[in-house]
């Protein structure tokens, strides 16, 4: 159930408050739990940048190489961010790799957004990487993709610690990709099987696929 605008200004408020300071401590590195969290998704194909009690979600059906993902991330992505940090917005991503036709781009980008998923990054934090990797995304399908230094320094201009940043960099595996991919499409099929490319932008509060090519789409859905 949404909560009433003026009731999240006043939750808004109380937030800034509280994050305005901090307190450096010796220890193993957790969120900050006034910073949006960053989790998986329970089926577990999803990475989820945001607080659980956002009045607004949407789930982002994204590939790594696809020019209209960037395009999204280029003219959404700081309003994205705004939203999950003042706890307006939840943004689950479900990675998809079709365009891996002559390679592992795709499969070696999605898997570094779960190892992020796995370390201390905040929801914004995570949103920032994804803005990152979309800014550089090289236009050549079936190519090598960012190396995973070449992420790494990605994850650090985008705030988040050396642990995270020394995870994407050594490489492991933190996803099974081929079920993450046949997982996703599925989900994608049953929202629109006519039309199963990305970036799709699912509400599934609504259960309706938002028209991301309305301008303002983004705008009317925070005011709905």
């Amino acid at each position: 159930m949404r909560i009433s605008r003026a009731a999240f200004a006043l939750a808004i408020a109380a937030l800034m408050t509280v994050a305005g300071c901090s307190t450096q401590v010796a220890g193993t590195a957790t969120r900050d739990p006034n910073q949006p969290p960053l989790t998986v998704s329970e089926d577990g194909y999803g990475i989820v940048a945001g607080f659980d009690d956002a009045p607004t979600r949407i789930e982002i059906f994204t590939e790594p190489q696809c020019s209209h993902c960037a395009d999204l991330q280029k003219d959404f992505g700081d309003q994205f961010a705004y939203y999950i940090g003042v706890g307006a917005l939840k943004i689950t991503y479900r990675p998809m790799t079709f365009l891996d036709t002559a390679g592992d781009y795709s499969k070696h980008v999605s898997n570094a957004l779960f190892l992020v998923a796995e370390g201390d990054a905040t929801g914004t934090q995570f949103q920032r990487f994804i803005e990152e990797l979309y800014g550089h995304q090289q236009r050549t399908k079936g190519g090598p993709g960012p190396t995973d230094d070449e992420m790494a320094d990605m994850a650090k201009a985008a705030g988040m610690s050396d642990t995270v940043a020394d995870r994407i960099a050594e490489g492991g595996s933190a996803v099974d990709v081929k079920d993450m991919d046949d997982s996703n499409f599925e989900y994608l099929y049953e929202i629109d099987p006519l039309e199963t490319g990305t970036p799709t932008v699912f509400d599934p509060e609504n259960n309706e696929k938002l028209d991301i090519f309305d301008n303002d789409w983004l705008t009317k859905l925070m005011q709905a």
